[in-house]
């Protein structure tokens, strides 16, 4: 994925040769982003019915997910660390690296994993209660309305950057009673190697991203997006975390 020196070209499909030299490819791009995303999701169902459980500490289950992945869907490659955090780790960012813990009976755990499938990136995000704690399942329960009402927005707005979504985001955290917890809320995504920034902000959706997010790359692509939503309550020190493709349906 190419991300430096992207093109704005306002709502995409419109006004710009380059959008018709890549057209021809989109279809089969958009597929293959979605096909991964549906893969790494079907690795939820079997880390919930086969590993998640109180009393593994996060490095192992980590392990355990990497192996499952690895065996069941020949997964061999991811192109971030995985993340499985619970009770107050989930208050964590993605760049930040918490002590280990041990998964308790009455937790909240969340993982955020990054399979390859056949050269295509995934990146998806989800929230796990184990037991009845009715806060804990509150929060949980708030993450996909803020990720769906954050989508809305976004396409209502079709001349966003990513600080205004990553503003808008965090707004629709306060409003639902929490905070926004990461310091992005999403970033590109593509085939990889996943093409990793080191002079900018224009991969990510933050607050230094002055950069409209309809854009094509420097092959003349369209940019897809991931958005990540990351709630936090902290006085009772927890948070859950949800991602998916945001610019595909």
């Amino acid at each position: 994925m190419l991300c430096p020196k992207s093109v704005d070209v306002g709502p995409i499909g419109t006004g710009t040769s380059v959008w018709g030299m890549a057209a021809i490819d989109e279809a089969s791009r958009a597929e293959r982003l979605l096909w991964a995303q549906g893969e790494a999701e079907r690795t939820f169902g079997l880390i919930e019915r086969d590993l998640l459980r109180p009393g593994v500490d996060e490095l192992t289950l980590n392990g355990e997910i990497k192996a499952l992945a690895r065996d069941h869907l020949g997964v061999t490659k991811h192109w971030h660390k995985r993340i499985v955090r619970s009770g107050p780790n989930t208050l964590h960012p993605y760049r930040e690296n918490p002590p280990n813990r041990v998964i308790e009976d009455d937790d909240i755990v969340f993982l955020d994993l990054g399979p390859v499938f056949a050269e295509w990136e995934a990146d998806v995000g989800r929230t796990f209660v184990l037991g009845d704690d009715p806060a804990k399942h509150a929060l949980a329960d708030a993450l996909d309305p803020v990720w769906v009402a954050g989508r809305q927005w976004y396409d209502a707005h079709t001349g966003a950057t990513g600080a205004q979504l990553y503003a808008h985001m965090t707004h629709l955290a306060h409003e639902h009673g929490y905070d926004f917890g990461g310091d992005i809320a999403g970033h590109l995504v593509g085939e990889f190697p996943h093409e990793r920034i080191a002079d900018g902000f224009e991969c990510y959706i933050a607050p230094q991203n002055p950069t409209a997010m309809r854009s094509i790359d420097r092959l003349g692509r369209v940019n897809h997006w991931i958005l990540e939503v990351h709630l936090v309550d902290r006085d009772r020190r927890f948070g859950g975390f949800v991602e998916r493709l945001l610019t595909l349906p």
